[in-house]
């Protein structure tokens, strides 16, 4: 099982038709329908159904699909480390969450590109868990994700906090009363939107249980911006953290006080693991730019409302 192979599969198994993939992998049909023959009777797998015009894969095809997709992506990985051994270029892969992250790496791409300008990033955008996972399967040679994390498996430097807050439609009783702040008392029995991911959901419990409530929740989803969506309806009101600066005339935002929570973001790697000179240097870059940031020499620009919670605020 050879790559070639595994990048054939993949590209049938995309396009779901054998005369459709020959034509996108520039060869003929029948040496391409051989090598999926070829690599069926390797693994002694059926990987696809053949009808008359299309193809649908086996619960086996499934799986090598999803394989064959990281094996790949690692093969490339690979070889651009050792492109990155030649000297200080190359390509660093992060995979991050939404929020502050894209804010805070953008910061860091555009400060370190003015010192090293041969270094491109390949950036990945989605939940914490899955960040994590590309790490781990060596898909990422960093994450930069919001806390919890294992601290025995990861290793990170803390990198910004941000206040969780109540996004609403601009429609909604409690978005038109005056403020930028708003209690969690005053969200008990509303319908509200929250992020999916499991430590996060029961965080969120049993913060209501504090004041004596049950949250009512109508959605839990990972995507920051569809839950930006849900409120611009009025389906609920979501709780998230600050994340963005950027303005919607269709939402209001209103930073949770009493009791308020604080969510905290990190630049992870695996623990114990080997670093390239390139990955090294970009987290001693970071490094540097949270030491200037405390100082309050920091280069890049910040928005003039920028909110930080008091120190003492409890994390979530």
């Amino acid at each position: 099982m050879d790559l070639r192979a595994l990048k054939y599969f993949v590209t049938a198994a995309e396009e779901m038709n054998m005369t459709r993939a020959a034509e996108r992998l520039g060869m003929s049909q029948p040496p391409l329908s051989s090598q999926i023959k070829n690599l069926e009777e390797e693994l002694n797998v059926q990987l696809f159904i053949r009808g008359k015009r299309s193809l649908k894969m086996t619960d086996a095809g499934v799986l090598l699909y999803r394989r064959a997709k990281q094996l790949l992506e690692l093969a490339e990985q690979t070889e651009l480390e050792m492109h990155s051994l030649e000297g200080l270029n190359g390509t660093i892969n992060i995979s991050l969450v939404e929020g502050r992250a894209p804010y805070l790496l953008a910061r860091w791409i555009a400060g370190f590109r003015m010192e090293f300008p041969q270094v491109t990033f390949r950036l990945w955008n989605g939940g914490g868990d899955e960040a994590i996972e590309r790490l781990q399967h060596g898909l990422a040679d960093l994450a930069l994700i919001a806390a919890p994390y294992d601290i025995e498996q990861l290793e990170g430097v803390s990198v910004g906090r941000e206040p969780w807050v109540a996004i609403l439609s601009k429609n909604h009783r409690l978005a038109q009363q005056e403020g930028d702040f708003i209690p969690l008392k005053a969200l008990a029995g509303e319908p509200l939107v929250i992020p999916s991911r499991h430590s996060r959901a029961e965080a969120i419990r049993a913060w209501f249980e504090e004041i004596g409530e049950e949250p009512n929740i109508v959605c839990e989803l990972s995507s920051y911006i569809d839950a930006e969506a849900l409120a611009e309806q009025n389906v609920g009101i979501c709780i998230y953290p600050l994340t963005t600066y950027a303005e919607n005339d269709l939402l209001v935002k209103k930073i949770i006080v009493d009791s308020a929570r604080q969510i905290e973001y990190f630049l992870v790697r695996n623990r114990g693991q080997h670093n390239t000179d390139l990955v090294q240097e970009f987290i001693n870059y970071v490094k540097d730019c949270q030491e200037e940031e405390r100082l309050g020499r920091q280069a890049y620009l910040m928005p003039e409302k920028e909110y930080f919670p008091p120190e003492d605020t409890k994390f979530l």
